[in-house]
């Protein structure tokens, strides 16, 4: 039973990276401020994760909004208060853990983040139903999301950035450009005419996000392989005795050569 000791001095010794937040959007100075004046003032009885349910439910809430708005048009009125709960519960959680000095990062993390998937899918699911966007629409908007998440959730672990805006937008900026889409259906009408064509508002409002999402991978991609490749070069070879030695081969250092398996998995 001797070996379990090392190994768990070995888990305590890994402790976890938290990455760091990147958050530049229009509104992130008031946000930030809003949101510690909030956490100051919530009752000792709610914590995080009452927020972050909190988060998840209002979002299932505006989709089933979305769905109810193709009988009946308050739905968008319902989703607008979802949308509004939802803010409040994804953004407060993690203030309030941090002003409690209660934070968990990496239970934070994960839990944020899959509870962020299922929210995308079930605003997205409720639009397709709502009529007022095409189901194709609704999914290529889904897979956009989901693959830029990826690309985010990567760049933090490997980087240990974890970027929140682009372009000065984020989640809060998102929810008010969906906030507006929503009261121009409600009070206005819900098609606009491009080039001689009518066209779904909400339809071009998801061809842009789509486009926009798909853009910001594009670069993001690129811009981070080259980050990395430039801090993890190609290794030139196996160098002998000092920095600055001699660069030789596993023959003239007196290594067998390499197996050919090992050369066919590069």
């Amino acid at each position: 039973m001797d070996f379990i000791q090392p190994r768990n001095q070995a888990v305590e010794a890994r402790k976890f990276r938290e990455a760091q937040r990147i958050q530049q959007s229009f509104l992130a100075g008031r946000e930030k401020r809003t949101l510690i004046w909030l956490a100051a003032r919530t009752p000792a009885w709610i914590n995080s994760d009452h927020l972050t349910l909190l988060g998840l439910v209002s979002m299932a809430g505006a989709g089933l909004g979305y769905w109810w708005s193709h009988s009946h048009r308050l739905g968008l009125l319902l989703v607008i208060v979802c949308l509004a709960l939802n803010w409040l519960g994804d953004s407060l959680d993690g203030t309030l853990a941090r002003f409690r000095d209660h934070s968990r990062p990496r239970y934070g993390f994960y839990v944020d983040h899959i509870v962020d998937a299922f929210s995308a899918l079930f605003l997205l699911g409720g639009m397709a139903l709502s009529g007022y966007m095409s189901p194709a629409i609704a999914l290529g908007l889904l897979v956009a999301y989901l693959m830029l998440s990826v690309e985010v959730y990567l760049a933090s672990y490997t980087l240990g950035d974890f970027k929140i805006s682009y372009f000065k937008m984020g989640p809060t900026e998102l929810r008010l450009l969906l906030a507006l889409g929503n009261l121009a259906l409600y009070f206005w009408k819900s098609t606009v005419h491009i080039a001689g064509r009518v066209h779904r508002l909400f339809d071009v409002g998801g061809t842009m996000g789509i486009t926009g999402m798909l853009l910001i991978l594009v670069i993001s991609a690129v811009h981070n392989t080259v980050r990395l490749y430039r801090q993890e070069p190609i290794p030139t070879g196996n160098k002998v005795g000092k920095p600055g030695g001699p660069v030789i081969g596993r023959r003239d250092a007196g290594l067998p050569p390499s197996p050919p398996t090992a050369l066919a998995r590069r």
